[in-house]
């Protein structure tokens, strides 16, 4: 039995092609379907054969299914979260006694251009950026510390735009949420032992008080975080103590 091999090195491209299209013309139906998907699959994965729109193409589609994923993803986490996490529990019930309810409507998955996990607005919008997250654990600590925010809103007179109200908020949310645990902070690259909890919880504060449009430098965002610390550090309402 003779042999024909495309690989032959003196087949010209014309040749080439021609050996190609006689060989898939001789598949059955069922194998040029299967032929067919497998080509598009190895198109769109390598962009081999694909011309440069159909590679633009490509990416978009492609960036398009990875953001569809997170966002799925965020939100299989946060009904499960919102079920079964005490510290979720604790706070969405401890919002609704302020009168403010918490759930899955309020709570969107969204994806963030800014270096942060999660947001509170000022209309009563917890924001959670499904493109900075790293896990279920690390979306738990997001929700409550947005959770903390918003439970300050309801019971104090907080002016966000007076960089010592934001700062008091920041400093219980960031020592409340289980953000600056020592695991957390591990995932950050920052290890320390003396007063390791207080020492994250000023660094949070500080950097989240310089997106504040008040805020005018780092050292004023220090300064503020500095000069409420102690009070709003030991004020652990609504919980008994620092989670």
């Amino acid at each position: 039995m003779s042999k024909t091999h495309t690989d032959n090195p003196s087949l010209s491209t014309g040749e080439r092609s021609a050996l190609f299209r006689r060989q898939y013309e001789a598949l059955s139906s069922s194998e040029r379907s299967t032929f067919d998907n497998w080509s598009r699959a190895i198109s769109n994965y390598t962009g081999w054969g694909l011309t440069d729109k159909e590679k633009q193409e490509r990416d978009v589609r492609t960036k398009y299914e990875s953001d569809l994923k997170d966002c799925q993803q965020c939100e299989k986490w946060r009904n499960e979260l919102i079920k079964t996490s005490p510290l979720v529990i604790f706070m969405t019930e401890s919002l609704k006694k302020s009168g403010v309810v918490f759930d899955q409507s309020n709570m969107p998955c969204m994806k963030c251009d800014e270096m942060r996990s999660g947001g509170f607005s000022s209309d009563g919008v917890i924001q959670l950026c499904y493109n900075r997250l790293y896990g279920k654990g690390h979306l738990e600590t997001t929700m409550a510390h947005e959770m903390i925010h918003a439970y300050d809103q309801a019971n104090f007179d907080i002016d966000w735009y007076n960089l010592e109200h934001h700062a008091c908020t920041e400093i219980r949310a960031a020592s409340l949420s289980g953000d600056c645990t020592w695991f957390q902070e591990l995932l950050r690259g920052n290890v320390g032992f003396l007063k390791h909890h207080q020492v994250c919880v000023k660094r949070r504060a500080t950097l989240s008080l310089l997106a504040n449009p008040s805020c005018k430098s780092e050292k004023h965002a220090e300064a503020a975080v500095n000069k409420v610390f102690q009070s709003c550090f030991t004020d652990t309402r609504p919980f008994d103590e620092i989670y």
